[in-house]
């Protein structure tokens, strides 16, 4: 049930890294979304944005696991409340890894320790695609993939 997903992106690991966790680069990848932590291990964290909830929807959140600029990402994801009753007990682990090759960078993200049954695994599953290009799209040229919505 693992999902993992390796992207080769035509940027620097710093450029990459800064779409996936700065307010800015969050923004644009994340469909409106910030992380909001401190990013120290054992923080918690928050993806907030628009959404069900109006602009301060938790669309995820956890914990971090480990945070190594440039290098890794990981933390523990639980859905937002407004997505289910029982999201407490919806958790998995996400880990975004980076590594330099050439003077390009792979992005890779693991998605594992998925509950059974998880009501989100069909739809994270699809959404990954989307967001993981729009990051490769946003890192190579500051602009971020139009999906019509």
């Amino acid at each position: 049930m693992d999902l993992k997903y390796d992207f080769y992106i035509n940027a620097s690991p710093q450029t990459v890294w800064d779409a996936i966790v700065s307010p800015e680069g969050t923004r644009k990848t994340f469909f409106g979304s910030v992380i909001r932590s401190t990013f120290e291990a054992g923080a918690p964290y928050a993806y907030v944005g628009p959404g069900n909830d109006g602009e301060e929807t938790v669309h995820v959140y956890g914990n971090i696991l480990a945070y190594e600029p440039y290098k890794v990402f990981s933390c523990t994801e639980h859905p937002g409340p407004s997505y289910y009753a029982n999201h407490e007990q919806l958790e998995t682990r996400m880990t975004f890894t980076l590594e330099t090759v050439g003077k390009s960078t792979k992005l890779t993200l693991l998605q594992d320790q998925w509950p059974a049954d998880h009501p989100s695994y069909e739809r994270v599953k699809q959404d990954w695609w989307l967001i993981l290009s729009n990051i490769k799209t946003y890192a190579e040229t500051g602009e971020t993939m139009d999906f019509g919505w």
